[in-house]
């Protein structure tokens, strides 16, 4: 596990792009998956440092994934950002008491999120 490998599982491949490009510039390495059934085996096979997730997404949610993490003993103190269109008190408040980290709106705000990953990482 190298201490900048991020992990991103976000639906639309139009954010995915865009925080690659972000991360890439700040010198981390990234890998990405388009949904929480994708990432999974590779979350599991190759642990990251930390993962950037999405909230809103088909078939398995942001907030899935984060349960099922949170039971795997060899996975859940990996950090997690959430990144989600969503901005209500309650969601904000599941993602915490489920394990983020930290917790972005979009559109998403390039120095935010710099500043969450950089002290996730540290």
């Amino acid at each position: 596990m190298s201490n900048n490998d991020i992990f991103i599982i976000d639906d639309s491949n139009t954010n995915v792009v865009l925080i690659e490009a972000i991360l890439e510039t700040k010198g981390y390495s990234s890998r990405t998956a388009l949904s929480v059934k994708d990432a999974w085996p590779q979350i599991k096979k190759n642990k990251p440092s930390l993962i950037l997730l999405d909230l809103l997404m088909p078939a398995l949610s942001g907030f899935d994934f984060m349960e099922k993490i949170k039971k795997e003993p060899e996975l859940n103190k990996i950090p997690i950002i959430v990144i989600s269109a969503l901005s209500d008190q309650s969601s904000i408040q599941k993602t915490y008491e489920l394990g983020a980290v930290a917790y972005l709106t979009k559109p998403l705000d390039i120095f935010a999120l710099m500043e969450a990953v950089e002290k996730s990482l540290n």
